[in-house]
């Protein structure tokens, strides 16, 4: 007889909450200088150069940070590397706020500033990586979409919660005291980590049958057990594998086409929503809060709808595809604001969009059901890592569009293409998702190898 629901426990539920607040805090901390960027310019003497440099510094460094972030997951195990990377990442960014007060102005102040951003991307690097393994160890197959879709909306929250605390410290005290109150905020944050976070076997308020019910149902809880019995090191050949297997690179893609359609609203789109439909900044500032909301709700829905297929004996790998299709499909009729005037009819199609991209935010949830068992965190690492160089290149790309045309149709074009490309991507590229095993050399067999269809 199932073990019902109701017995088993909401321990794991705890630590979903736990990787939700560390995430809100992770994308608040990215979003620092863009709130503070005002005042940054003026009290240093940079210039907008220096500043979109500075910007850059923070992508860089993330997509680069990936894969070594993910090797450290499976090497020292989520506890060590994910409270490590907060205590660092929350650091730098109070030392950003030192740059003022230490005299520092003009382009020794922009390059202090460059080398604090690049460090901030790397060591927050092994955070989505972190949250995949945690929801891998914790939540069983028919919990993962939910689960996944909530720590990774947890970057619409941010905007939410912060960004006003943010523009009232900026306007209230100084620039600096946003990135004070932040670092220290994360440094708080740190010290309830260590004192809250185990692993499945280590954690005291776990029941033995909810244990059983996440074992039963898929959750990889014997993870960390093996990590610290095996000890794996890295195999570069084990590695090659990440990258020649069709599906995963299917995964990949994915992952880069949603994650350009984020950067567009998270850099060009208040610029589109002032330059190319003539709004005032106001008007901007609340319109493109509006995605922030749209998106958040999308990408919960988009969880609980791929779950909901699994308990209803939907194969996960169509359980997946099906919220992922559907919402990339309305994320690419954004582009059908190129022929509407009116304000109201952009502001809807671009609302309908990033709800569809919220929607599509199925993949750390398909990367947990299909990552290889003892490589979960690098694994993650390359997905993360290559979805990111989407961060790299789409604004700059954009920007060519803009100068070159003077207008965003071609750029709006350009966006709505990622939403198609990553509909192939899921549809033609990938097989169906179940679990990869990588093939161990024949010296040293793993007993992570065995197959897990799920």
């Amino acid at each position: 007889m199932p073990i019902e629901k109701a017995r088993v426990g909401r321990r794991r539920f705890v630590i979903l909450a736990m990787i939700f607040i560390v995430t809100v805090l992770n994308y608040a901390d990215r979003a620092t200088m863009s709130i503070a960027g005002t005042g940054v310019i003026k009290d240093l003497g940079l210039d907008p150069i220096m500043l979109g440099m500075i910007f850059s510094a923070f992508a860089w460094a993330y997509a680069l940070g990936q894969i070594p972030g993910g090797w450290l997951l499976d090497k020292f195990g989520a506890r060590r590397v994910y409270g490590c990377s907060l205590f660092l990442w929350s650091l730098f960014t109070m030392m950003q706020g030192t740059v003022g007060w230490i005299g520092l102005i003009g382009s020794t102040a922009a390059i202090t500033l460059f080398g604090m951003r690049f460090m901030l991307g790397l060591v927050e690097s092994p955070a989505f990586p972190a949250n995949n393994r945690i929801v891998s160890c914790w939540f069983p197959t028919s919990e993962r979409g939910t689960a996944s879709a909530l720590f990774n909306s947890a970057q619409y929250m941010a905007v939410v919660v912060f960004a006003p605390l943010m523009a009232w410290l900026t306007h209230s005290w100084g620039w600096e005291h946003v990135f004070i109150w932040m670092g220290g905020l994360g440094l708080v944050a740190t010290v309830f980590w260590f004192a809250l976070y185990r692993e499945p076997h280590s954690d005291p308020h776990l029941t033995e049958s909810e244990l059983n019910y996440m074992r039963d149902g898929g959750a990889l809880v014997d993870l960390e057990v093996t990590r610290k019995a095996v000890k794996p090191k890295l195999n570069f050949k084990e590695v090659a594998q990440l990258f020649n297997n069709r599906t995963l690179w299917a995964i990949y893609l994915g992952q880069y086409c949603i994650t350009a359609l984020t950067y567009f609203f998270i850099t060009w789109f208040p610029i589109y929503l002032i330059k190319g439909r003539g709004m005032t900044i106001m008007e901007a500032g609340w319109v493109a809060a509006m995605p922030a909301i749209c998106g958040f709700s999308g990408g919960v829905l988009g969880g609980v709808v791929s779950d909901y297929l699994i308990r209803r004996g939907v194969h996960p790998s169509r359980a997946r595809k099906t919220p992922f299709v559907m919402g990339m499909a309305l994320a690419s009729s954004l582009v059908s604001a190129n022929y509407v005037e009116a304000n109201w009819m952009v502001i809807a199609l671009m609302a309908l969009a990033f709800f569809g991209k919220g929607l599509a935010a199925v993949g750390w949830a398909v990367l947990s059901d299909t990552a290889p068992k003892d490589r979960v965190g690098l694994s993650g690492g390359v997905f993360n890592g290559i979805g990111n160089i989407a961060g790299i290149i789409t604004p700059v790309v954009i920007g060519y569009f803009v100068a070159s045309t003077g207008s965003f149709n071609a750029a709006l074009w350009f966006v709505a293409a990622h939403g198609l490309l990553g509909i192939f991507a899921y549809v033609v590229l990938a097989g169906r998702f179940e679990r990869i095993v990588i093939e161990q050399p024949a010296s040293s067999p793993s007993p992570l190898a065995a197959p897990d269809h799920v």
